[in-house]
């Protein structure tokens, strides 16, 4: 703690702005808070350390292992998971700090990933990348319990994505489904959970919070084979169920820069209605849809997960003010199964992504958030730019459109900077 914060300190307490107690317990906050620091980066870099050990080993056996027996090559083969192996039960029965766990937990994980390659090199073991990853995933996942370990759980969820890719998008005209990744998932969510109940404002969390919704828009769309048309339902879906687990009351208090869930769904929900103001893409759309087929049955799990989350969220949390984010996606709903002329959903569309960006407006100036005023802004910005293509609006209404908009970029952060320094 620096001498002039306790400068500072000792003036509040000359001044009887606080009690000498008060002042003794502020000084003992900030310097816990202080001695944590070094172990965080202890942490991280015991991290990269392992990782750099681990690639530094790899060379090493990499340039002389042609010069090796296949006996040789076996032993060399397991070094790498025993050292892990080694270092982790060490960390346990030593009871070492999370920066010991962290660090020999990433050192096995990559060393198991190791040894099963070198053993399938070596003995010629018939096998395609993606069940390579499946085995390596599941012999790994219980390191996240067995060491607490954060670094183990995202590495996880890194590779089972990465699975769900190689299975979903990688292998030519393949039809399976990932579901293991489900699995894997699901293993994976009570650590985040119990992390989650512990520190909502840890840098680790921050971190799930933006790695979970992410690897789950990348990999939902590895479920969607045969009728594609649905995947666009899953998807907004999806982006309604982040969004609505972003603003449950654990996530309230949390900057959006730090709730990934809220920042994905908004976003992506945004995006899919932004695609469907053209009236084109609705011509593309058949009428007719495969109900009993994968790609529905997953649309509306998802849709009674977002509806679960929503009945939760306002039993739990009353939270004044109607929020058009956390239902928008049910319009979504309607529009596209009730046969409609092209032209009525895509006014509906329209209307839809307006209303969006000036919900933003009114809530960022409310709130006096630059980041949600210019957030809806571009929204508008946007919508008027994709109907400056498909419209038969001449050069110079587009151009007074562009200059208004433009205007009301600048009008509108004057007004906000001027109303912010009012009350300060």
């Amino acid at each position: 703690m620096s001498i002039r914060f306790r400068k500072e300190l000792d003036i509040l307490v000359r001044d009887n702005m606080i009690t000498a107690e008060q002042s003794l317990r502020i000084e003992e906050y900030y310097a816990m808070k202080t001695s944590d620091r070094p172990n965080r980066l202890f942490t991280i870099f015991g991290i990269f350390g392992a990782l750099l050990v681990g690639s530094g080993i790899v060379l090493i056996l990499g340039h002389n292992w042609d010069n090796f027996s296949r006996l040789i090559k076996t032993i060399l083969a397991f070094i790498p998971m025993c050292i892990g192996q080694i270092l982790v039960g060490y960390s346990i029965f030593k009871k070492k700090n999370n920066s010991w766990k962290e660090a020999s937990g990433t050192f096995l994980f990559f060393g198991v990933g190791i040894s099963i390659s070198l053993v399938s090199q070596i003995y010629h073991i018939p096998g395609d990348l993606a069940f390579f990853l499946l085995i390596w995933i599941s012999l790994c996942l219980p390191l996240i319990y067995l060491l607490k370990s954060h670094a183990v759980a995202l590495l996880c969820v890194i590779f089972s994505t990465y699975y769900a890719i190689e299975v979903g998008y990688w292998k030519y005209g393949s039809k399976e489904v990932p579901w293991t990744y489900l699995l894997f998932l699901g293993a994976i969510i009570p650590h985040y959970y119990k992390v989650t109940k512990e520190n909502i404002n840890s840098l680790t969390i921050t971190i799930f919070n933006w790695v979970l919704p992410l690897s789950i828009c990348i990999a939902l769309g590895t479920f969607i084979k045969e009728n594609e048309e649905l995947g666009f339902v899953m998807y907004i879906t999806l982006f309604g169920l982040l969004y609505n687990v972003g603003k449950l009351p654990i996530y309230n208090k949390l900057s959006t820069l730090k709730n990934g869930f809220v920042a994905i769904g908004s976003l992506g929900t945004v995006v899919m209605f932004m695609t469907f103001t053209f009236r084109e893409v609705w011509k593309e759309i058949p009428f007719e849809y495969v109900m009993n087929s994968t790609e529905f049955y997953i649309s509306l799990f998802l849709l009674l997960l977002v509806l679960l989350v929503i009945i939760f969220s306002q039993k739990t949390d009353r939270i004044k003010g109607f929020d058009i984010f956390k239902i928008v996606f049910s319009v979504f709903w309607i529009i596209f199964f009730v046969p409609m002329l092209v032209e009525v959903p895509t006014l509906i569309t329209n209307v839809i992504v307006l209303i969006l960006g000036l919900n933003l407006i009114k809530k960022g100036s409310e709130a006096m958030s630059f980041g949600r005023l210019n957030y809806g802004l571009l929204i508008i910005s946007v919508l008027i730019t994709c109907r400056f293509f498909d419209t038969s609006m001449s050069f110079v209404v587009r151009g007074l459109l562009f200059v208004i908009v433009g205007a009301g970029f600048f009008v509108a952060n004057y007004l906000m900077f001027k109303k912010q320094k009012i009350k300060s």
